[in-house]
């Protein structure tokens, strides 16, 4: 490590969306509370930071809501409860969730934007660089990818955004980074310098192929060009403007990370989430696997019906399936 480059503490989980993608589930339940496999999505985004070498977690979380900030906190009546019964795997699960991270929440009087969202934190950051996870963004990988990047941000110091290529079609989904590669012979052809930041472009219009994927390495400045970033047309303050500033003036760096990244605000690619980590979950792969393998079979076997003249009746919002011949 640079003598002179300062340690990462600290890092902003904003968890103060209404989850408007996810309705209806998110009425009632916070987006980053929603289960993935055994664990809340929250819970994820807590433990990579912690795994990378973070000690303090700050939540974003919204006025009236705090149901993650009591997610992570100490349930001495459930605690004694489990104990006296004798669920002692369970106990410690629970239990251990308290000491995970030091973890403090601050408020976001309305979701007015992910930019919004860190300058609720600035008091709380102070003035010293921070990790940035958005829970949503889930990621399976072998080393976590927050850590990927302050792997990297220890030999080339600057603010860090994690990168991956989009296809052409998705790029209304992320902001797109116009990208300028770092000298080849100091540093991996996976770090690139960013020279612009464009939010959502329409397919076509993107400076690049690389696009932005909810880890960042961000350093205290950043809440200056926060500062002067003006409202979208939502009224939502955008961390990508506020990129594109610093990006003219400071060095900001794009990693391209290992790993395989869910849109957990999707609904078709939650469930693909659930199912790829319920698969590597100990308890719950083996009988996951044998189910759909159970369920490929009867796929077979139906289309085998369908070949043979048979007709299916699905009445939807029903819940019934007659078959036939």
């Amino acid at each position: 490590m640079l003598s002179h480059v300062r340690p990462i503490r600290r890092a902003v989980i904003p968890a103060a969306g209404f989850g408007t993608r996810m309705l209806p589930v998110t009425k009632s339940v916070p987006k980053e509370m929603l289960p993935v496999a055994n664990k809340p999505l929250i819970q994820y985004a807590v433990e990579e930071a912690a795994a990378s070498g973070i000690d303090e977690i700050i939540l974003v979380t919204r006025i009236g809501s705090s149901v993650p900030e009591q997610y992570f906190s100490r349930d001495y009546e459930l605690e004694q409860f489990l104990k006296d019964r004798g669920h002692d795997s369970d106990f410690e699960i629970v239990s251990g969730l308290s000491s995970l991270a030091h973890i403090s929440a601050v408020r976001q009087e309305l979701p007015k934007g992910l930019g919004d969202a860190l300058l609720c934190a600035r008091s709380a950051v102070g003035d010293e660089p921070f990790a940035v996870v958005l829970p949503d963004a889930l990621v399976k990988a072998d080393k976590p990818v927050l850590a990927q990047l302050m792997e990297s941000y220890r030999t080339y110091p600057g603010s860090y955004v994690a990168a991956r290529p989009v296809m052409p079609q998705d790029t209304v989904r992320f902001g797109m980074l116009g990208v300028v590669p770092v000298d080849k012979g100091c540093a991996p052809e996976t770090l690139f310098r960013i020279s612009t930041v464009v939010e959502k472009p329409l397919p076509g219009k993107a400076p690049s192929p690389y696009g932005v994927f909810g880890r960042y390495i961000l350093e205290p400045e950043i809440f200056d060009y926060l500062e002067q970033t003006k409202p979208d047309g939502k009224g939502e303050v955008q961390l990508a403007d506020a990129l594109q500033l610093c990006c003219q003036e400071r060095t900001v760096y794009a990693l391209c990370f290992d790993g395989r990244h869910y849109d957990a605000g999707n609904k078709l690619e939650y469930l693909q989430a659930v199912l790829e980590f319920a698969m590597c979950d100990p308890d719950l792969g083996p009988a996951i696997r044998e189910y759909l393998a159970t369920r490929n079979g009867l796929d077979r076997d139906s289309q085998e019906d369908i070949s043979q003249g048979a007709s299916f009746d699905v009445r939807l919002g029903r819940g019934s399936c007659t078959t036939s011949r």
